[in-house]
């Protein structure tokens, strides 16, 4: 529970950054952040997979980067979900979730590093 609560925490922080750094991401408030946040988790689990299969062949025909246009659609997908988070241009689509996702795995890191006991799997059991 305290391992899910970190990841959101994380992950509505580096939305807020990729707010910050990436004009065509827009996050109202950080309380939209936390939702957009959830959003994006529960899309990446239960859409994004069904969107992979699907796309397979022209992810191997373009060697993989079809990928970042799936990673897009699904960033955009939880963007047209939550009110007060918005992505507006083909840029931001896909340079988006790549910022995202450098900066939610060094916030991931941080928070592991910095409480080891609320990251571990033992802790978890």
């Amino acid at each position: 529970m305290v391992r899910t609560l970190l990841t959101l925490l994380a992950t509505a922080l580096s939305l807020l950054v990729v707010d910050i750094i990436f004009p065509g991401v827009n996050i109202a408030t950080f309380p939209v952040a936390l939702i957009a946040a959830a959003a994006i988790g529960i899309v990446n689990a239960v859409i994004r997979p069904v969107i992979k299969v699907v796309s397979l062949p022209i992810t191997l025909v373009t060697l993989g980067a079809f990928s970042l246009v799936v990673n897009g659609f699904c960033f955009w997908l939880a963007a047209a979900l939550v009110p007060g988070f918005q992505v507006s241009g083909l840029l931001s689509f896909i340079i988006g979730p790549v910022i995202l996702s450098f900066v939610n795995t060094f916030l991931s890191k941080y928070f592991a590093e910095k409480f080891p006991q609320l990251t571990s799997e033992e802790s978890a059991n």
